[in-house]
């Protein structure tokens, strides 16, 4: 949540659900034939008269059977892209392709289990995304956990900060790599999003140290990879962050049990339908937006909660009462 102030992080943004019980990670697909948006719609001419990708995009996001990816999910779906869900969780990932499917239509939907934190399971999710649309476009690295606790760091679990640093750093390093080789290859590019949370600024995060930390790092590793593909001549593919503030999901939720924690999250938080709707169209201006004159691409930050809006809404708060007991009841 890089829009916080530095003393307001007093929740974390959900990403994904806690581990589950290994499943057998075979596909999740719709029923119905195997398809990609139109080619027509492919490519569109460049300042630098390089083609740039036009929609409707491919569009795989992780971390995406419920919360924020799953809002991503939906709303690209109802900007008339297709995409590719996954979770850890195999039987959510089935609920959840079942249920999209069903209202955006079926071969627009498809979805893996997968832990990003292994890395042939991130291949295999790839590559079941290019079997079954024919490419990538945008890979937004949503995924992330803070184990669903909350607490000092010198009570937590040893597992669940192993948890933590594995999803949230690991997880994002193997979907970079690989999103940006299946991309490099691709004649319209594509683009990698990575999505940054409470401590991303800097700011304390206290109760969820090891997620904050783990936050902070993705900005350096962004403009790291944006300096490694001007190195290695890559102009086709784009590496940009989101940040959707704090969002009323299972995850924050678990962490509204003190008066600090309420009052935050009334004045700040949003629904996660909320947010999705204001960061996809936002995203899916990027191909275009970011386009140079020298024919490579520019990176994007892209914000749901700045600094001036969160202490506007404070300061209303204070001073109006407004968005009090909004999520929860505050004593």
């Amino acid at each position: 949540m890089l829009a916080q102030p530095r003393q307001l992080a007093c929740a974390a943004r959900p990403r994904a659900a806690p581990p589950a019980p290994r499943a057998a990670r075979a596909p999740v697909r719709a029923r119905a034939a195997p398809s990609a948006p139109p080619a027509s719609a492919a490519a569109s001419a460049s300042p630098s008269g390089r083609s740039t990708m036009t929609p409707p995009y491919v569009v795989l996001v992780t971390g995406s059977s419920k919360g924020v990816g799953r809002a991503l999910a939906e709303e690209f779906l109802r900007a008339g892209d297709s995409v590719v869900l996954c979770a850890r969780n195999a039987d959510a990932v089935a609920a959840a392709v079942e249920q999209l499917g069903s209202a955006y239509g079926a071969d627009r939907v498809a979805g893996r289990a997968c832990n990003v934190a292994r890395a042939g399971e991130v291949r295999e999710l790839a590559a079941f995304a290019q079997e079954r649309f024919g490419r990538i476009d945008m890979w937004i690295n949503n995924a992330g956990t803070n184990a669903y606790k909350y607490g000092p760091l010198t009570e937590s679990d040893e597992d669940d900060l192993s948890a933590i640093v594995e999803t949230n750093v690991l997880g994002v390093m193997l979907c970079c790599k690989e999103a940006i080789n299946v991309m490099r290859a691709q004649p319209r590019g594509g683009h990698v999003l990575n999505m940054d949370g409470a401590g991303a600024d800097g700011g304390a995060t206290p109760r969820f140290a090891a997620y904050g930390a783990t936050k902070r790092g993705l900005q350096q590793l962004s403009k790291s990879l944006e300096a490694e593909l001007k190195l290695l001549d890559i102009k086709n593919v784009g590496v940009h962050n989101l940040s959707p503030g704090m969002v009323t999901t299972e995850l924050l939720m678990s962490g509204a049990d003190n008066k600090a924690s309420k009052f935050f999250i009334n004045c700040l938080a949003e629904e996660p339908e909320e947010v999705a709707r204001f960061l996809v169209p936002r995203v899916r201006r990027i191909p275009q937006d970011s386009a140079t004159l020298t024919g490579g691409v520019g990176s994007a930050y892209i914000r749901f909660l700045t600094k001036p809006k969160a202490y506007g809404q404070i300061l209303r708060r204070l001073l109006l009462g407004e968005r009090k007991d909004r999520f929860v009841q505050e004593e």
